[in-house]
């Protein structure tokens, strides 16, 4: 796709700010919601139960994240689901460490009927939710992007969701259409919290999107997101003050940087 289309979506979020409703883990709740305001959206924690029902219809999109899953937050997710399908919300998957553990895999398995928008993954997870066996390591992948290609295309094909793949490459793929984009640093891997924001990244983007839209705002987030990394190891070579300089490249990018920075390729149909 052209920059200037692809940076369009990192337009729409600034001038709208979308309301992205976030239950994700406990580890990344400050960072996500800083990287959602950096970015020009509006995060929203609300995590009981009793409320999520009457709260995800409000939100733009819903980002759901299973890095501290636990029974009640299960039962939570499952309502904040629910709900935001009933009100016509997208919502995105984060399915953290999915393959190695039972209970989120199972929960993650039967989340899929409910029909995300998004699913966002590194390798592992990709290929355990496709059917794959398990080769994650806690919440590492030991798989390279490349290797989960074949699954996401078969996982997007099956559940008609948006795939995103992220690793040293990612790849975007809606079963039909595969794009690999080649951004990114090391230093993203460093700091806990970039990968897990980028699911609400992509849940801001597709909040500002329609249905026929999500592949391409998918891959404006991953985009975005990456090539602020890229730009911000520029300006800070250790993990602490990439993180500064991570949310300041997000505020910040501007389309000419974006489109003489972004890497992307066409994967052709298999």
């Amino acid at each position: 796709m052209l920059a200037a289309d692809l940076f369009s979506f990192a337009n729409r979020v600034r001038e709208r700010a979308p309301l992205v409703h976030c239950l994700t883990n406990l580890v990344v709740t400050n960072f996500t919601a800083n990287v959602l305001l950096a970015i020009g959206a509006a995060p929203a924690m609300v995590v009981a139960r009793e409320e999520v029902s009457q709260f995800a219809p409000m939100a733009n999109a819903v980002s759901v994240n299973l890095g501290t899953l636990d029974l009640p937050q299960s039962r939570a997710i499952r309502a904040a689901v629910d709900a935001a399908n009933g009100a016509h919300k997208p919502w995105i998957l984060d399915p953290v460490a999915v393959g190695p553990l039972s209970f989120r895999t199972e929960f993650a398995l039967d989340l899929l009927d409910a029909q995300p928008a998004v699913i966002r993954g590194n390798a592992s997870e990709i290929i355990s939710l496709s059917g794959g066996a398990s080769s994650g390591r806690g919440v590492d992948s030991t798989a390279l992007a490349e290797s989960a290609l074949d699954a996401a295309q078969i996982l997007a094909l099956k559940t008609g969701a948006i795939v995103a793949v992220t690793g040293a490459t990612d790849y975007i793929t809606d079963g039909r259409r595969t794009v690999a984009l080649s951004n990114g640093s090391v230093l993203m891997t460093r700091v806990t919290g970039v990968g897990c924001a980028l699911s609400a990244t992509v849940a801001a983007f597709v909040g500002v999107a329609v249905a026929d839209e999500f592949w391409a705002a998918t891959l404006a987030a991953v985009a975005y997101s990456s090539i602020a990394g890229e730009l911000a190891a520029r300006d800070a070579a250790l993990p602490g003050s990439f993180a500064v300089a991570y949310l300041d490249r997000l505020a910040s990018l501007a389309e000419d940087a974006f489109a003489a920075t972004l890497v992307q390729r066409d994967i052709p149909a298999a």
